[in-house]
């Protein structure tokens, strides 16, 4: 985490010179991120975007999308698209996650808010020029299980089954006309900060957005309460899921479409935290896998996701299912 070499005169042109740079973290891709101290202009966020792996102006797009409809992203202060380098207005320290973690007796209160947020993004057109997040992308999403996860624990799987069970789980979901709405894509407890000072929906601080698409509204509800890093109990998750039916007016189709998409979504991130692993050098993600196994197991008892419950059952036994990670929990 040290900061690249144009950092300082980075922040020099923008007004920001002799500030302390300081680590604030780096995510699942090559983007990392700094907080920056200075004496009269206080604190902000530097962004590290470095090209050619990672491209800012999705962010800043995305960015300017969301504060013009009313939700809280960062300002950018300041910005080098040939280096890769924004400076972003500073949300504080305030995650969702954390603040969770400290007070438990909050989840129904602040689940309800980024249950409302989802509600209040999904009443406005998707954002224009969004690329689209429909049946072939989330056929192509689940690719990566039999890619990356079946090698990872030593299995062979039957891939022209998989693909054929999904896409008679997920087809119906894709004809059912709900949407296509801005799906935010990473909307989860480490990506929502709480800002002080403002309240309703605009008290959440979103974060990681720049891979926003056109798709179903029953994604981001699926990312949020499904949580790949934070248990959040299936109570709340019933009654986050109720409120947004309720105030969306939504019926049935829905409910199947939150199920199955959850289920895409879960299958999915269980290939990509081996891809992290076993790709990119980053084997921490391993500790997460048993809570994705959970999180599937369950989706998979859902009614409409009968053809893809066979196809697991038939082709990853249990002993290669959360059982293989176990001894990774504690890492």
């Amino acid at each position: 985490m040290i900061p690249p070499a144009s950092a300082e005169a980075f922040l020099a042109n923008a007004g920001w010179e002799g500030a302390h740079i300081s680590p604030l973290a780096g995510d699942a891709s090559f983007r990392r991120y700094f907080r920056v101290h200075h004496d009269a202009h206080g604190a902000a966020v530097l962004m590290d975007a470095p090209p050619p792996h990672e491209d800012p102006r999705p962010f800043i797009a995305v960015a300017e999308w969301l504060c013009g409809k009313g939700f809280s992203a960062p300002d950018i202060l300041a910005r080098d698209l040939d280096a890769g380098l924004l400076l972003l207005a500073d949300f504080g320290d305030a995650r969702l996650r954390e603040t969770l973690d400290d007070g438990p007796q909050r989840e129904a209160e602040l689940y309800a808010i980024a249950t409302d947020l989802l509600i209040a993004l999904h009443g406005h057109p998707p954002m224009d020029g969004l690329p689209p997040h429909g049946l072939d992308e989330w056929l192509a999403e689940l690719e990566l299980f039999p890619d990356w996860y079946a090698p990872a624990v030593g299995i062979e799987v039957d891939r022209a089954s998989y693909r054929a069970a999904w896409r008679q789980v997920l087809a119906p979901v894709a004809a059912d006309g709900l949407g296509p709405v801005t799906v935010l894509r990473d909307y989860h407890a480490e990506n929502i900060m709480l800002i002080e000072g403002r309240s309703g929906v605009a008290h959440l601080g979103l974060l990681d957005f720049q891979d926003a698409l056109a798709g179903h509204p029953a994604y981001d509800l699926a990312s949020v309460l499904e949580d790949a890093r934070r248990d959040v109990s299936p109570g709340i998750e019933r009654a986050m899921l109720d409120r947004y039916r309720d105030a969306a007016g939504q019926g049935e189709a829905f409910e199947r479409a939150y199920w199955a998409l959850a289920a895409q979504r879960n299958t999915r991130i269980l290939g990509v935290f081996c891809r992290l692993w076993k790709r990119d050098g980053k084997p921490g993600y391993r500790r997460f896998q048993p809570r994705m196994w959970g999180l599937l197991e369950r989706n998979l008892e859902a009614p409409g996701l009968a053809p893809v419950k066979a196809w697991f059952d038939a082709n990853v036994p249990l002993q290669a299912r959360a059982e293989a990670w176990k001894e990774q929990e504690a890492v």
